[in-house]
């Protein structure tokens, strides 16, 4: 843990704190349909053009239940369309290597994974998706799936705010306004800036380059009808072959790699994803992409303390997700500096850490930094294989997961996240000091507590029910490459990231077969649509309450006092809740690793 690591920490969080009221100050303009922006005299006649060829009337609003059914219908036209684009894209332009036609289990994960915002990929990119699958069935994703989440959050803060009311707003007009004046401006900007950073962004033919130095290795032996060869005891029989030649990719990168960090969705063009030279050029890329990640979900707290008008409870609110951050980033980079003891004993330098799976460029504390940032906020893009962390240092991102990506967290989903805890945190106040609980004017009724019950329990039931099904049954122990807690951490892993929408992996679970994907796909719309509903059903029942006078019993929602009781909060319904699965997976594992003499 070297100072420069610290430097960079205190840089990253410092420019966080500055960016957040601006942002904030910004979003709260495009939100407010009366808002009014920089951007007015150039979008404003598109806007309307919008609402004119969609036949949208942007001054009619929706109660929850029809914002929801919007919301629902908008998402299933999405998977369809996508899975028909990856079924036919070899008769689709735009493929200049000739990709053929994506399996039907492959193309149903990965159209619900990108509607969902979750993004998790049982495929390498630059070899299975052709030009137009990666522009059109999944950067466009990659834009619809965020302005959704930051749609639904917004629609949240609405019925907190409001009072006495039956909308929370038109999903059409919020939908419109944050792809046009919020994610396509910054996108364009953005991609820039990664092209002048030597990011790709071309749509000419993959390059084959001859090597300096061919080599050999063994690959599967096929035979005439193009399948694997295998001997008497039923093992692949393999062959040598020399490669002499290296293919790079190419392709529309920029664009897709703009969205997918600041829309925190994840999904890499390349399988190496942000570890990968073209998606990741330079140590200044890496540092924006890693700050584009919690851009909007920090300054969506402040649009929550400036609609609420309190802005100490938008700051409270921050302060509880900096501190979760903090925790987290902080246990991480120790555990992957300390690196592994065993290998300590045979010789090798502590001083290197754990450099497994880590890009030399870029070093333990930004890949300790990257994996905590983007599973706080269910982004899912890596520049480091958390299948090679620490037993410590990859229960780091998994419990990010698990506590439901609300440290920052997606795009809107981090803030309704945050806020289902925070009702269940003043409900937990106002049963320790006898008294009626109340969120910024408004008691918190059975109904409310209900259904923020329905909406985190649903996450755990998810997670824990498909990862016993996977751990018990031969199709969930075909796809593991380690045994032991290893190999259990690596399915917990994958439908904890499923069920969080977040799409990173512990990349040693095969999970290209027709059971992980059909599975993995469920729990990402359990996770999704099944969280969602819940909060817009709060946010409509919240919006009809009247406002209660603030009184002496009124429980503070801002100040240390409310932000270590969410933090706890948090840390009891999240932690504990998986603390039994953790112990069987990454805690065993560490002390496997310290402790040779403990056998299983």
């Amino acid at each position: 843990m070297d100072r420069f690591g610290w430097i960079q920490l205190g840089l990253f969080l410092g420019l966080l704190l500055l960016l957040t009221k601006p942002m904030g100050l910004y979003l709260y303009r495009v939100l407010e349909a009366e808002g009014k922006t920089f951007l007015d005299p150039v979008l404003k006649p598109l806007e309307r053009l919008f609402y004119r060829l969609l036949r949208i009337d942007p001054k009619a609003e929706q109660d929850w239940r029809r914002y929801t059914v919007s919301l629902l219908a908008f998402s299933l036209v999405g998977v369809v369309f996508t899975y028909a684009v990856l079924r036919l894209q070899h008769l689709l332009p735009l493929n200049p290597q000739r990709l053929g036609p994506v399996s039907g289990h492959l193309a149903f994960n990965t159209a619900v994974s990108f509607t969902t915002n979750t993004n998790w990929q049982s495929y390498g990119g630059e070899s299975t998706m052709s030009y137009l699958s990666q522009m059109v069935a999944l950067a466009i994703h990659n834009f619809t799936s965020a302005a959704a989440g930051i749609a639904v959050a917004a629609a949240l803060v609405r019925g907190i705010v409001r009072h006495t009311a039956k909308t929370i707003g038109n999903f059409w007009v919020d939908l419109v306004r944050i792809h046009l004046y919020l994610l396509l401006p910054i996108c364009l900007f953005y991609a820039v800036f990664l092209v002048s950073q030597g990011m790709i962004q071309n749509f000419k033919p993959y390059e084959s380059s001859r090597l300096v130095e061919p080599m050999t290795v063994d690959v599967p032996k096929m035979d005439a009808q193009g399948q694997p060869v295998k001997d008497a005891k039923g093992n692949p029989v393999t062959e040598k072959q020399v490669v002499e030649t290296q293919t790079i990719v190419e392709g529309p990168m920029a664009s897709q790699v703009a969205i997918k960090m600041l829309g925190t969705n994840g999904g890499g063009y390349t399988n190496a994803n942000a570890a990968h030279p073209y998606e990741n050029p330079t140590p200044l890329s890496n540092f924006l992409q890693i700050l584009s990640i919690f851009l909007i979900p920090g300054g969506l707290t402040y649009y929550l303390g400036r609609m609420a008008k309190n802005q100490r409870h938008g700051w409270s609110v921050w302060g509880a997700m900096a501190v979760l951050f903090l925790a987290g980033v902080l246990l991480c980079w120790w555990a992957e500096a300390a690196g592994n003891p065993r290998l300590h004993a045979l010789g090798v330098d502590p001083a290197y850490g754990n450099m497994e799976g880590k890009e030399v460029r870029f070093g333990i504390f930004n890949s300790a930094l990257f994996a905590t940032v983007t599973t706080d906020a269910s982004c899912g893009a890596v520049n480091a294989m958390h299948d090679s962390f620490t037993p410590l240092g990859g229960l780091v991102p998994l419990i990010n997961i698990q506590l439901g990506e609300v440290v920052f967290g997606g795009v809107g989903a981090g803030l309704y996240g945050m806020l289902v805890f925070v009702v269940l945190t003043v409900f937990l106040a106002g049963l320790m000091v006898g008294r009626t609980p109340e969120y910024l004017g408004k008691k918190i009724e059975a109904y409310d507590v209900k259904v923020c019950a329905i909406a985190v329990l649903i996450l755990i039931f998810d997670i824990m029910g498909f990862t016993a099904w996977g751990v018990g049954s031969r199709w969930g122990l075909a796809g593991l490459n380690n045994a032991g807690p290893h190999g259990f951490s690596e399915i917990l892993y994958a439908f904890s990231s499923a069920t969080g929408n977040n799409g990173s992996a512990f990349a040693g679970l095969t999970a290209n077969t027709w059971w992980y994907d059909t599975t993995l796909g469920i729990a990402m719309l359990i996770g999704r649509f099944f969280f969602i509903v819940p909060v817009l059903a709060l946010a409509g029942n919240l919006a009809k309450k009247k406002i209660v006078p603030e009184s002496g019993g009124s429980f503070p929602v801002s100040g240390l006092t409310f932000v270590f009781l969410l933090v706890g909060t948090v840390l009891i319904v999240g932690v504990l809740s998986f603390f039994p699965a953790l112990s069987l997976g990454p805690i065993v594992e560490h002390f496997l690793m310290v402790h040779s003499n403990v056998v299983y």
